[in-house]
């Protein structure tokens, strides 16, 4: 009775930590990738040492448990023609160890409703760091200049664009959709008036500092996001999008200024993002089976090279989501990513049609709406070209299955309650 005693209580201190170090791997990944990856092997740890106490090995299935093997695979067979193997597996156990280990440490120890709502607000408050960090930066000044990420003689007002804990305006208003979405989604299904008004104070807090990151693509994305919960949800809330022109005359000449610059085929933000989609559709007619390696698009891209034509200049991605993917590791690993992405949504629609729990059906709307906007977003950037947002991801669709296991459980009681 004492080892089973022991055994039972190490096992739950056990749970305990393993539960926090994801709780702390969602609160620090907007804010610094060393703490997060420090908490992310705590807990692989932590969860594999449960797994030798009470020697049982199985994992919890996932619907995509077979395109993620793919996935894994495709991507591995792309290191083979790189230009650089070293680097591309470097690169690739790095970023992948990251994907599936916080994948299936989420899907096989996160078991309760009780603890989804906890991890769910500790993504909400990382957020709250993260944008009240962004606020500072912009009422104490930070100077863009040096980092060229606006054209200086076509905007020579625009001298503050925030990019909080991300590094970049455009990383920090990715990030920003997708917090949004699941705020908004959150606040559609809130049960009473107060958790309503808070949310809408959120998604309103979160929307201001994204309009100081000046990231046009992400306020495109925002606009898609409330179409997307006008069809989901309530078609009302498609007014909305009613309100953008009287908002653009509202506000500072600079937003409708930046925002208005994209049909300008002079401006050299435009110019550059199409000069590199021709680049990478090169790559991609060269190589459309196994791509040009995995990370390896800055090593690639000076082959590729009609536009800027400067060897000092190195670029990174494609600002194309779509484009890059196919590049790296070829159409079929694109087709395969897509479908995990697309897999995930229409799970979580298929459920949300299934629960009664408001907050359940809020969450799964969010959750959607947030890779909707990684999908649209993906037209004109790369956003998880950043191993803290590609994580984020990945978070947000463990999340998703989580839930459908929770599901899947009340359903099979259900049945078989009927057959009793």
């Amino acid at each position: 009775m004492r080892i089973t005693y022991n055994k039972t209580r190490l096992q739950y201190y056990l749970d305990f930590i393993t539960e926090h170090c994801i709780l702390a791997v969602a609160f620090f990944l907007p804010l610094s990738i060393d703490v997060t990856t420090v908490f992310l092997i705590a807990g692989v740890v932590t969860w594999l040492g449960k797994m030798l106490i009470s020697l049982d090995f199985s994992l919890k299935r996932s619907p995509f448990d077979g395109l993620v093997v793919l996935f894994i695979l495709i991507s591995a067979a792309s290191i083979l023609v790189s230009p650089d193997r070293n680097f591309s597996f470097y690169n690739y156990y790095h970023l992948m160890g990251r994907y599936i280990f916080i994948y299936y440490l989420v899907i096989n120890n996160i078991h309760s409703l009780k603890q989804v709502k906890r991890l769910v607000w500790t993504v909400l408050s990382s957020a709250l760091v993260v944008t009240g960090y962004g606020f500072y930066q912009y009422f104490h000044g930070v100077d863009i200049s040096a980092f060229q990420w606006v054209d200086g003689e076509q905007f020579p007002d625009l001298k503050v664009r925030v990019f909080s804990t991300l590094k970049n305006p455009n990383l920090l208003a990715g990030f920003l959709v997708m917090i949004m979405a699941l705020a908004c989604g959150l606040g559609c299904k809130a049960k009473d008036m107060k958790k309503r008004l808070l949310f809408l104070f959120l998604f309103i807090l979160f929307g201001a500092c994204l309009g100081l990151t000046y990231s046009r693509g992400a306020w495109i994305s925002v606009g898609f996001v409330i179409a997307l919960y006008g069809v989901l949800y309530n078609k009302r809330i498609l007014w909305l999008l009613l309100l953008v022109p009287v908002a653009l005359y509202l506000v500072h000449d600079g937003f409708t200024e930046r925002l208005m610059s994209i049909f300008n085929p002079t401006d050299t933000s435009s110019t550059l993002r199409i000069a590199l989609w021709e680049s990478t559709l090169a790559m991609i007619i060269d190589k459309p089976l196994l791509g040009i390696g995995w990370g390896a698009y800055w090593l690639v891209y000076p082959q590729y090279d009609f536009f800027i034509q400067d060897a000092t200049t190195t670029i990174f991605h494609a600002h194309n989501m779509y484009l890059n993917i196919a590049a790296e590791i070829g159409i079929p690993g694109l087709l395969v990513f897509l479908t995990i992405m697309v897999g995930h949504i229409r799970t979580a629609l298929s459920v949300v049609h299934e629960v009664t729990d408001r907050w359940v059906v809020g969450l799964l709307l969010g959750l959607v709406a947030a890779l909707f906007g990684i999908a649209v977003n993906g037209f004109t950037d790369f956003i998880m070209f950043n191993i803290q947002l590609s994580m984020l991801f990945w978070l947000f669709n463990a999340m998703i299955v989580v839930i459908w296991q929770q599901n899947c459980k009340i359903q099979n009681h259900v049945t078989f309650t009927k057959k009793m």
